[in-house]
């Protein structure tokens, strides 16, 4: 059974209610609810990382996901104790979205150091690998080429397997996503449906390749979407019309194997996700239409189970079904 999120807009301006939005969300029965990573810039906003804990404080059900953190403005194994102190608090609805960056004029802003595109999705690679390390050994010791850590201690250890997915266009990125990540999350912005096929065919071939099943992948998808409006100038970037012109379009991409749809929402925001949940999601549940990424190795993936990381998750950690596009500078290339 697909899943479905909303994108909560970090906005410290006054106008919205960035917590009162993911409550709500909870209450209309989406999944998890994802916040992007700006810290740079001239418009009022809160930190990512602040306002997740703060959202997951006021909730009870949804999943918290960062959508996604840019991996240069934090270490990585300081990253990893935020994340199993939040997983934690939070009875593990934590979802570590992950890129190796996008922006460079945002880290430069910040002093976060300047890398190539190749250097990023290196630096990505190890700083999994040390986020991973400290979670399960210590001592931990990492000598990489951008990441060094000398006998790094981090307790307690997570009671299960948080979730990484990371947000990857390139080649070599893509790749890292299929041989270590728990689950891949691009935009249709800058992977619109007639682009995203292959590239999640490069996703599920490294998986192979690195022998796991790419089946055990979480695919998910911020997809631009407005109910009613005028047209859109590119609908391969963005989604408008009528409820049942949007459910047949997300039909269309659930059928291409992602298994989570997360709304960037535009127009009047309370009003739209709304009506995105009464009149999208709830007919899109009504058909149990299950992606193909999941009914094809020949056996179904449990309802809930694909959200829940490496390990087995803790009881009651997912719960039972409920009755321009935005820049992502964290995303690596």
């Amino acid at each position: 059974m697909p899943r479905f999120g909303v994108s909560i807009i970090p906005s410290a301006s006054g106008r919205s209610d960035p917590v009162e939005q993911a409550r709500r969300a909870e209450e209309l029965g989406f999944d998890l609810v994802s916040i992007w990573d700006h810290p740079h810039g001239v418009n009022p906003s809160f930190e990512t990382w602040t306002l997740m804990t703060w959202i997951a404080a006021r909730t009870t059900r949804i999943r918290v996901a960062s959508n996604v953190l840019g991996l240069p403005f934090r270490l990585p194994a300081l990253t990893a104790k935020m994340a199993e102190t939040l997983d934690r608090l939070s009875d593990g609805r934590l979802i570590i979205g992950l890129g190796g960056g996008g922006d460079d004029e945002e880290f430069a802003g910040f002093g976060a150091p300047a890398r190539t595109p190749s250097e990023k999705v290196e630096a990505l690679e190890e700083g999994i690998a040390v986020i991973r390390g400290v979670w399960a050994e210590s001592p931990f010791t990492y000598h990489g080429r951008h990441y060094r850590n000398e006998a790094a201690m981090l307790e307690p250890k997570p009671s299960h397997g948080i979730p990484i997915w990371l947000g990857t266009y390139g080649r070599k990125a893509l790749e890292l996503t299929g041989r270590v990540a728990d689950g891949w999350i691009p935009s249709m912005g800058p992977a619109p449906p007639s682009q995203v096929k292959p590239k999640m065919e490069l996703v599920r071939r490294a998986a192979e390749h690195a022998g796991r099943d790419p089946d055990s992948l979480e695919y998910a998808y911020n997809v631009s979407v407005r109910i009613g409006g005028p047209p859109a100038d590119d609908p391969e970037r963005r989604v408008t019309g009528e409820p049942d012109e949007i459910v047949e379009r997300m039909l269309e991409l659930l059928d291409l194997g992602f298994t989570v749809l997360n709304f960037w929402v535009s127009g009047r925001r309370e009003e739209q996700q709304e009506r995105l949940a009464s009149e999208v999601v709830t007919p899109l549940r009504q058909l149990g239409r299950t992606p193909p990424a999941t009914r094809e190795g020949g056996r179904p993936v449990p309802d809930g189970a694909r959200f829940a990381g490496r390990s087995p998750r803790r009881p009651g950690s997912f719960p039972a079904e409920s009755s321009k596009a935005p820049r992502m500078p964290g995303q690596s290339r």
